[in-house]
């Protein structure tokens, strides 16, 4: 199992997460609510999700240090304000976070919880080995902002 860790883009999770968030919502079935109040919804969790993502890519390029998830030994400084004041992982919540607006635009409570797939995925196979890998690479300055700001929210 440890030979998946780092090895494949949380984009690319993401990207068949949501695949099959589309497939299961097309074979199950779905919760009666009115489209008004599922595309709002839709609309918003999904507009927070691309926030967030955005946000963490700006603040990693200010910092000048890599935003790419397959390198973390690359970092060159620890970011911990702005986004990353309030998730360690604002990237990978604003991936969750479009990953639900998708599902409730689908209005599919079975898809919803294919959400947790991702969850369990980076977790295991791409939040530990980074942090891992930054706690080496960053020591105590990584450990005291781990102890200081949750994972994900």
């Amino acid at each position: 199992m440890s030979r998946l860790e780092l090895k494949v883009p949380p984009d690319v999770v993401w990207v068949l997460v949501a695949g099959l968030v589309w497939l299961v919502s097309r074979i199950t079935p779905h919760p009666e609510v009115p489209s008004s109040v599922r595309v709002g919804a839709a609309v918003v969790v999904t507009a927070v999700g691309v926030w967030a993502i955005v946000a963490a890519r700006i603040s990693l390029e200010q910092a000048n240090t890599t935003w790419s998830p397959m390198t973390p030994g690359q970092s060159t400084s620890l970011v911990s304000s702005g986004v990353y004041a309030f998730s360690r992982n604002p990237m990978y919540l604003g991936m969750l976070l479009v990953l639900i607006g998708w599902a409730v635009l689908l209005a599919s409570a079975a898809a919803l919880a294919l959400s947790g797939v991702f969850v369990l995925y980076l977790d295991r196979f791409q939040i530990g080995p980074e942090e891992r890998t930054l706690t080496a690479h960053l020591g105590q300055e990584f450990l005291d902002y781990r102890h200081r700001v949750r994972r994900w929210l």
